[in-house]
């Protein structure tokens, strides 16, 4: 249940938690209000906030749930059944994820080919294969193996010097007299290695090279191709942690304990890489990658603790409702949209009347309210009714 419980968790930021704490900030502006609405919102570049785990904890989660159910897979009906799993969950996750993208709704190239889900197909996609074929000692050299192959691309890898950044795009094009982006790219002779900066590192660049269709920064993706690999690794880290979780001879509090060990010595190491290569969530980096990881399996500790050592469980009944269908929700917001849907039961008049004679703010957080409300409305209904979307 802690796993459910806890990819609920991760979940119930994306789909409305976070519309509630930012309304609160606008209600009432105050240290911790500030801190929380800060910590909810994405890093620019370098960095690390709370919001910048929910993606890497849910790969990581992703990592966990393949343990319990391939190795079921495997001992039931065989490694074959199992490699097939995994095929067609990651080929139709991949499928939904291009039409949560939009789909067939802009003609080619405006159509964008990576993102969310398709970085979690792709990840579950080689994470899966190598928890199917390899031992653990394997595993772990695979996953050691994506962080420091990535870190020496990422460094040593020589670059074309130019940034690939609206404004220092327009600067060359004024100097240089041409508008095409690609031209001003392949005439940039000067090279560079172990740069970091947005749209100046080799992950960017290849993107911009290769990467057909949309991107969602314009020039390169925060999903994009070489970035894609230490994202496996995320997903490797959330299959040691499973394969600690089902090991029988480990006591249960002694798994906590393993788990908050791992994660505290994961941060750690992962900000001290930061020093020479930085914790940057839209390239993925190595030390991101220790940093969120690290984040994931203490959080993980704590439910398993809290919700299947101590067996305190209630509290937590919402959270495992959206877990159990955490697709279903995320593509609902998608298309739907709780909150859209909440203006339509709090907005308007009714909003305008909570501003003018409660507090300024106050319909907002009515509406914030009532679109978390709406979302944990049809998990529920979904969990009581036992349908559950499963890829």
């Amino acid at each position: 249940m802690s796993v459910d419980a806890l990819r609920g968790f991760d979940m119930f930021w994306i789909v409305g938690a976070g519309s509630l704490v930012d309304a609160l900030n606008q209600m009432s502006k105050n240290p911790v209000t500030s801190f929380l609405g800060t910590q909810l919102e994405h890093v620019d570049w370098a960095g690390f906030r709370f919001y910048d785990l929910i993606f890497p904890l849910f790969v990581f989660i992703v990592g966990v749930s393949l343990v319990f159910s391939l190795t079921k897979t495997i001992a039931q009906v065989g490694r074959g059944e199992a490699l097939k799993r995994v095929f067609r969950r990651s080929v139709l996750l991949f499928a939904i994820a291009i039409l949560y993208s939009g789909g067939f709704t802009n003609p080619w190239p405006d159509m964008r080919l990576l993102g969310v889900l398709n970085r979690i197909a792709l990840a579950y996609l080689f994470a899966g294969l190598c928890f199917c074929y390899l031992p653990r000692r394997r595993l772990v050299a695979v996953c050691a193996s994506l962080l420091l192959g990535y870190w020496a691309l990422m460094a040593f890898v020589p670059i074309r010097d130019i940034q690939l950044e609206k404004s220092n795009l327009t600067r060359l094009a004024e100097q240089t007299g041409t508008t095409n982006t690609m031209t001003l790219f392949l005439n940039t002779t000067n090279r560079v290695t172990g740069r970091f900066d947005k749209g100046l590192n080799l992950a960017n660049h290849l993107d911009f090279q290769h990467l057909p269709g949309k991107k969602w920064d314009t020039y390169w993706d925060p999903e994009g191709l070489l970035s894609t690999l230490p994202a496996i690794a995320t997903c490797l880290l959330g299959v040691f942690a499973g394969l600690l979780l089902l090991n029988p001879a480990i006591d249960d509090r002694q798994k906590v304990v393993w788990l908050l060990a791992a994660g505290a010595l994961g941060v750690l190491a992962g900000f001290l890489w930061d020093l020479q290569f930085p914790v940057i969530k839209k390239i993925w980096t190595s030390s991101y990658v220790l940093v969120a990881g690290g984040y994931s399996a203490i959080l993980l500790g704590l439910f398993y603790l809290v919700v299947d050592v101590w067996k305190y469980q209630k509290w937590c009944q919402p959270f495992v409702w959206i877990g159990m269908n955490s697709i279903t929700i995320y593509l609902a917001n998608n298309v739907i949209g709780f909150r859209r849907l909440a203006q339509r039961f709090a907005g308007g008049s009714v909003k305008n009347f909570l501003d003018t004679h409660v507090t300024q703010g106050f319909g907002d957080l009515v509406i914030a309210l009532v679109g978390l409300a709406l979302g944990v409305w049809l998990v529920h209904f979904l969990y009581r009714k036992k349908i559950f979307l499963r890829l």
